[in-house]
C-alpha cells in the first residue's frame, strides 16, 4: 500500500474502471417453464419450448429429472427422486446436460444408487468425472473377436455354455428359479480374475438384493465390485436410469483397457417401469401395453457391451441381463426381444429345480452362440462329446420309465448320465476353478466314475477341491498357466483321478 493517498486512489478507480469495462453487460435470457401436473413420478412442464430429448431439468428445491417426452406445448419429465414438496406451478429450468454419473475407481467397493450417491454409510464417493448415462456403442470397426473366456466357476456353464468376454448371455427363467444365483456366482468365480464387476438391482425387493450384496462380500471381491441398487420404493425414473448408469461405471474400466462384468437384474422390471413411463406420458401402447420403442431401449443398452480391439485398448465388457418368464413362456414379449438381442440364454427350468438340480440349466434349450472358442483348451478337450452324452442320457432315462432295458450299451450310457447330471448339480456361491473343472469332467468322461454310486459324486468333488493340487501338481500348473494339457499332463491327472476314485485309471486306447 502506497503512503500517497492521491496515488492510491488513482490507482483504485483505474482497476475499477477496467473490471467495469471487461463486464458483459446486456439483456440476458433464461427460459423458465412452469409445473402443469405432476403425479406418479412425473411432472408435465410447460414454458420450455427448447428442451432436449433427455435433457436434465432442475426444479426450483434442488430436484431434477430428465425430459423423456416432447410434445408441441409441454415437456413430459421424469423425476429421479420423490415427488414429495413439488407443486403445480414450481418453476423449471432447463440444464442443458444429461443425466451424468460419478465413474472411476472410487466406486469398487460401494454401493450406491443410480446417481452414484453412496447407500452404505461409508461417506462421500471419490469420483474421477463423471460421465452421461447414454453413450454410443462401440463401433464395429472397434471391436475384436470374443475369444477369451469369463471363467464363470458353474460347472455346467462353463462345460456346455462357454461364456467369452464381450459377450451378452441372457439368464432367463420362472420366479425363484436360481436365476440371481447363477449371477452373482458368476462374479464370486472373478476372485481370481482380472475382471471388475458391477451387479445392478433394478426393483429388486430389499430382502433379496441384501442377500446378494452379503454373498459377494462373504465369498467375493467386494473391493473389485460395484452394486447399483435401485429398490422398487424409489423413484420410476431412479429405477429406469439404473441399467444405463451400471454400464457407464463399467465402461470407465472397459475404456482404460481392463475388463468388466455387468449383471442386470432384472430387465423384465426395467421393461415394466419403462411402460408405466410411457402410459403415465400418454405415449401410445403396442404389445401388451409396452411402447414400441421398448426393443431398442433393451437393443441399444445391450450392443455397448464388447471386446475392444487393440488399437482401442484390448477391454471388455461383458453383460449378463436376467429376464423373467411366466410358466415357462420363452415366446413372450420381453423374453423373445432380449433373446434376439443377445449371443445366448441360459435357460433355468422350475421342473429341475423343484426336483433338486441346481443349477436347474435347462440343457435342451439354453445355448451360447460364442460357443467353444472362448473354452480353455483342456476343458474344451475334456467337454467334447459331454453335451451329446448328456442329451442322449436325458432321451433314454424317458424311455425307460416304461420298462427295463437289458442292454448293456444302453445300461452303460445311463450309467455314464447319472454320473454327469451329479457333477453339474453344484451347491450356490462355491464356484469351481478352472483345474478342477477339468478334473470332474475327465473323471467322468474316460469312465472313471462308472464305477462309483451318483450319491458319492460329492465326496469326489470334495476330494479334488482338497487334493488335485498335491497329486497331479505338474497337470494343475499346466492347466493354471496356459489352460491346456499335454499327454504327460493327462496321464498324471488320470492317475491321481483315478486313486481318489479308488480304482486304475484305463489305457489312453479306452478314453478314445
Amino acid at each position: 500500500m502506497t503512503d500517497d493517498p492521491e496515488a492510491f486512489a488513482a490507482g483504485w478507480a483505474e482497476a475499477a474502471r477496467s473490471r467495469v469495462a471487461a463486464a458483459k453487460v446486456g439483456p440476458q435470457t433464461r427460459q423458465i417453464g412452469r409445473v402443469e401436473e405432476v403425479a406418479d413420478g412425473i411432472a408435465m412442464i410447460s414454458g420450455l419450448p427448447e428442451a432436449r430429448l433427455d435433457e436434465l431439468l432442475a426444479f426450483a428445491d434442488g430436484r431434477f429429472g430428465f425430459a423423456q417426452v416432447l410434445e408441441e406445448d409441454r415437456v413430459g419429465c421424469v423425476l429421479l427422486d420423490d415427488l414429495s414438496g413439488i407443486e403445480a406451478g414450481d418453476v423449471v429450468s432447463g440444464t442443458g446436460d444429461v443425466v451424468r454419473v460419478p465413474v472411476g475407481e472410487g466406486l469398487l467397493g460401494r454401493v450406491v444408487d443410480p446417481l452414484g450417491r453412496p447407500l452404505d454409510g461409508k461417506g462421500p464417493i471419490a469420483a474421477e468425472t463423471r460421465m452421461p448415462i447414454e453413450r454410443p456403442a462401440p463401433a464395429i470397426v472397434e471391436r475384436d473377436a470374443v475369444t477369451r473366456p469369463v471363467q464363470t466357476g458353474i460347472l455346467v456353464l462353463d462345460t456346455l455354455f462357454a461364456l467369452g468376454r464381450g459377450q451378452r448371455e441372457l439368464i432367463i427363467g420362472d420366479r425363484a428359479t436360481g436365476k440371481t444365483t447363477v449371477a452373482i456366482d458368476a462374479i464370486i468365480s472373478q476372485t481370481a480374475s482380472d475382471i471388475i464387476s458391477v451387479y445392478v438391482a433394478i426393483g429388486q425387493k430389499s430382502a433379496s438384493t441384501r442377500r446378494a450384496i452379503e454373498a459377494i462380500r462373504a465369498h467375493g471381491v467386494p473391493e473389485r465390485t460395484i452394486v447399483v441398487v435401485a429398490s422398487p420404493a424409489d423413484a420410476p425414473g431412479l429405477q429406469w436410469i439404473a441399467p444405463f448408469a451400471g454400464f457407464t461405471m463399467a465402461e470407465y474400466f472397459r475404456d482404460r483397457g481392463q475388463h468388466a462384468l455387468v449383471v442386470l437384474d432384472d430387465l423384465s422390471k426395467h421393461a415394466a417401469t419403462h411402460r408405466e413411463i410411457a402410459l403415465l406420458t400418454r405415449q401410445s401402447p403396442g404389445r401388451e401395453a409396452y411402447p414400441g420403442d421398448v426393443f431398442y431401449l433393451h437393443a441399444r443398452l445391450l450392443e455397448r457391451a464388447a471386446m475392444l480391439s487393440a488399437e482401442m485398448g484390448g477391454g471388455s465388457l461383458t453383460a449378463l441381463p436376467i429376464a423373467e418368464t411366466d410358466a415357462g413362456n420363452l415366446s413372450a414379449y420381453i423374453p423373445t426381444n432380449l433373446i434376439s438381442i443377445t449371443d445366448g440364454q441360459i435357460v433355468l427350468d422350475s421342473r429341475l429345480f423343484n426336483e433338486g438340480q441346481k443349477p436347474a440349466v435347462d440343457v435342451g434349450t439354453s445355448v451360447s452362440r460364442v460357443g467353444g472358442k472362448t473354452q480353455a483348451h483342456a476343458l474344451r478337450e475334456a467337454a467334447e462329446t459331454m453335451r451329446l452324452d448328456y442329451a442322449q442320457f436325458l432321451e433314454l432315462e424317458m424311455f425307460t420309465r416304461f420298462g427295463g432295458l437289458s442292454d448293456q450299451r444302453v445300461k452303460a450310457r445311463l450309467t455314464r448320465g447319472e454320473r454327469i447330471r451329479a457333477i453339474l448339480s453344484q451347491r450356490p456361491y462355491h464356484p469351481f476353478r478352472l483345474v478342477e473343472e477339468v478334473a470332474l469332467v475327465t473323471a467322468v468322461q474316460a469312465g472313471l466314475a462308472d464305477a462309483l454310486p451318483a450319491e458319492k459324486i460329492g465326496d469326489l468333488r470334495q476330494a479334488i477341491a482338497g487334493g488335485i493340487d498335491r497329486a497331479a501338481p505338474e497337470a494343475v500348473r499346466q492347466i493354471e498357466a496356459e489352460g491346456t494339457l499335454d499327454e504327460a499332463g493327462h496321464k498324471a491327472l488320470r492317475d491321481a483321478l483315478a486313486v481318489m476314485i479308488g480304482r486304475s485309471a484305463p489305457p489312453p486306447e479306452a478314453d478314445r
